[in-house]
């Protein structure tokens, strides 16, 4: 995406990589993607989750919508969090749906079914 959110206030970290908004259900999803050089994954996915968390809590201010940070993080040895799966579950719930399938599908793509 490359492009800064909108907010009221200045915020440092506003550009994830993907946005996903989901006018019937009210939510917003921000998708960070990140190549660690290192094996700790699960502490680069809470670092990401803190990043946003002041464009998180702009965004549910600003529109009154749920907003849910989904960090992708990938070590160089291609290791994944054990909760990648639940964050690839998530979008398959979302695959139904005709208006966003890119997220699902680059999920998919690069990183196979989990």
């Amino acid at each position: 995406m490359n492009q800064q959110v909108q907010t009221d206030r200045t915020i440092p970290n506003n550009k994830p990589d993907v946005i996903i908004r989901d006018n019937e259900k009210g939510t917003y999803m921000l998708i960070d993607v990140t190549i660690s050089g290192d094996r700790n994954v699960t502490k680069k996915e809470a670092e990401e989750i803190l990043k946003y968390k002041d464009l998180t809590t702009e965004i549910q201010h600003m529109w009154n919508v749920k907003t849910k940070v989904i960090p992708v993080i990938i070590g160089a040895t291609g290791t994944v969090s054990k909760s990648f799966r639940k964050y690839v579950t998530y979008q398959e719930n979302m695959k139904s749906r005709n208006y966003r399938k890119q997220p699902y599908w680059a999920l998919h793509t690069y990183f196979g079914k989990y």
